[in-house]
């Protein structure tokens, strides 16, 4: 007898997230076409990162060595995230994180390959850590759900990026990483992101819901000026909504970690 199908609405979550991984030749959803493996996103983020690395004026990373308390903040929150069984390309990726020292700029992104860049600004502005590990859970579902190959590649194409993980085009590496900046993602990835942060949070000391805080201070600090990472995002008020009912169908605590001391975080960055 043959074996008996397998329906996927069966499948574990995670087991349904790594399935475009075996396709074999291309990914597609409706957010478009992925072309690349998970390898060409971790080359592409690594030549993405050299070229982060040499330009200090843009982006002044802070050296782990002068700042080691900070980002052990970091590397525990991202953790907590990594831990929680619901990031498919856990083992795949690197998952590097690093702090831009720039505390005007309420900013933080995701390049492919799991490089993780987070501004002090951003840390700064928010009020509770279960808050910032929203976000950075946010960032990681992009760089999970490869929504940043798949962008970029609408904007560059196929062959062009090629040529960039080759190193034939250094000059497009910089153009590329100053676009993931402000990288514009359609609806359905960003409705994607905040459903996995939700998935990752639910799983955590933190708050499910924790993304929906800092869309809810965003919403209530009308005279904020909105981060570009957020530009072309739905509307604050109607994400939370949505985060806010994925966290309770889930039944996930959305009570604020106990444990946390953001004041003592922040008294950490530089």
């Amino acid at each position: 007898m043959p074996p008996a199908a397998v329906s996927v609405a069966t499948l574990p979550r995670r087991a349904l997230l790594l399935i475009p991984a075996f396709l074999p030749a291309f990914a597609c959803t409706d957010g478009g076409v992925n072309l690349f493996s998970i390898q060409d996103d971790k080359d592409l983020g690594a030549q993405v990162h050299e070229e982060i690395l040499a330009d200090p004026a843009t982006y002044p990373l802070v050296d782990e060595n002068d700042a080691v308390d900070a980002y052990g903040h970091l590397y525990r929150i991202r953790d907590q995230i990594l831990d929680s069984g619901e990031v498919a390309l856990v083992d795949e990726f690197e998952w590097n994180v690093y702090l831009i020292d720039d505390d005007e700029t309420l900013n933080a992104f995701a390049a492919p390959g799991g490089y993780l860049y987070i501004y002090s600004g951003l840390m700064r502005y928010l009020d509770e850590e279960d808050h910032f590990a929203g976000v950075m859970g946010h960032e990681i579902a992009h760089a999970d759900e490869r929504h940043s190959t798949q962008q970029l590649t609408k904007i560059y194409g196929i062959s062009t990026l090629v040529g960039v993980i080759l190193g034939e085009d250094p000059g497009l590496a910089a153009e590329i990483a100053a676009a993931l900046v402000s990288l514009s993602f359609s609806r359905q990835d960003e409705a994607e992101a905040d459903e996995d942060s939700v998935y990752y949070l639910c799983e955590t000391v933190y708050a499910a819901n924790g993304t929906a805080g800092f869309f809810e201070k965003l919403t209530e600090e009308g005279s904020v000026e909105i981060p570009e990472f957020l530009s072309t995002h739905p509307s604050s008020e109607s994400r939370v909504e949505d985060i806010n009912a994925l966290a309770e169908q889930l039944g996930c605590s959305t009570e604020l970690w106990d444990g946390a001391d953001w004041p003592g975080v922040i008294a950490t960055l530089p």
